[in-house]
């Protein structure tokens, strides 16, 4: 059994997605479709931009969006590779969520790209550039780090915002709670605590406007139900119903990306190959650590993409 994955921020580069647009026509119309949502030149910024305007969480969503979509589209079409004969779950990252959405069917490209451009928006708006930042606490497990964000919460808010994998959380809130968390956990035993460079703090409370927001536009949204179950963040575990789809990508703006519980889940229900469409492969090196007899598999290069196609059209 298989799952198709799907990343989130952090897997951005410039650069990316040019490959696929040289190489086939496929990915150039997923681009094209992309910028005519937007009404926005975003191609131009993911091919020869400049690395802060690419990392501004509006334009990050869509763009990430656009490269995964890109590789499913030259699976379908140049392929001839349909989603739900040979997928049986898919699940994204965050953003990646709305990604996995699109695969299956249940939103349409056009209006995930002009969702994700509003979501990135919206979460950037949520909170004052500065106050809020998110660091990754490596050697800890969930539970640990969940008791340290709490420790450190008194008039400020710091939450465990991602269950990455084993040993790999990311905690998010105020500055100054975040900074305190990593060094509470470095008390604690963490092997490392590193500040990212991300422009808000994400999944945590302080991003309730920005849930408020995605609350109301997601209610004028057409969702459909998925070809295949979409496992999602919130819950780790499998949806198909368009309202709870709807439900659940408010609540994750707010809530933990329960990633190694996602995997696990899957694992469970016979899922032993994941796929991850688009840029980067940090995804696939989250699976390693989380389960090593989960195969994986990089499709974002039109390399990678045509050895997919090959192995998928396999006996």
């Amino acid at each position: 059994m298989r799952a198709f994955i799907f990343p989130g921020q952090g897997s951005q580069f410039i650069g990316m997605g040019q490959d696929l647009a040289e190489a086939f026509p496929d990915a150039r119309h997923v681009f094209q479709e992309v910028d005519d949502a937007l009404s926005q030149n975003l191609t131009k910024i993911m091919f020869e931009g400049v690395e802060s305007d690419l990392n501004l969480t509006e334009n990050t969503q869509p763009a990430l969006m656009a490269v995964s979509m890109a590789v499913l589209r030259i699976l379908t079409q140049q392929g001839g590779v349909q989603l739900k004969d040979v997928c049986d779950y898919v699940a994204g990252h965050s953003l990646g969520e709305y990604s996995a959405l699109t695969a299956a069917g249940a939103l349409e490209l056009a209006d995930t790209a002009r969702l994700l451009k509003l979501r990135g928006r919206a979460m950037q708006d949520a909170v004052p550039v500065g106050k809020g930042a998110m660091a990754a606490i490596l050697g800890l497990e969930f539970d640990d780090v969940k008791a340290i964000a709490a420790a450190v919460s008194n008039s400020e808010i710091c939450e465990a915002a991602n269950d990455n994998s084993v040993g790999q959380v990311v905690v998010s809130g105020h500055k100054a709670a975040v900074a305190a968390a990593m060094d509470l956990a470095t008390e604690r035993g963490a092997k490392k605590a590193i500040m990212l460079p991300v422009s808000a703090p994400f999944h945590c409370a302080l991003m309730a406007p920005a849930a408020d927001r995605m609350a109301v536009v997601l209610a004028d949204s057409t969702i459909k139900a998925p070809v295949v179950p979409v496992v999602a963040n919130v819950t780790a575990q499998a949806v198909s119903d368009p309202d709870e789809i709807r439900r659940l990508l408010v609540e994750q703006i707010t809530g933990v990306v329960r990633w190694r519980e996602s995997v696990l889940w899957m694992k469970e229900r016979g899922i032993s190959e994941m796929a991850e469409f688009g840029a980067g492969k940090v995804l696939s090196g989250l699976i390693r650590r989380i389960d090593r007899d989960i195969e994986t598999i990089v499709a974002g290069t039109p390399e990678q993409v045509e050895t997919l196609i090959e192995r998928l059209a396999g006996p």
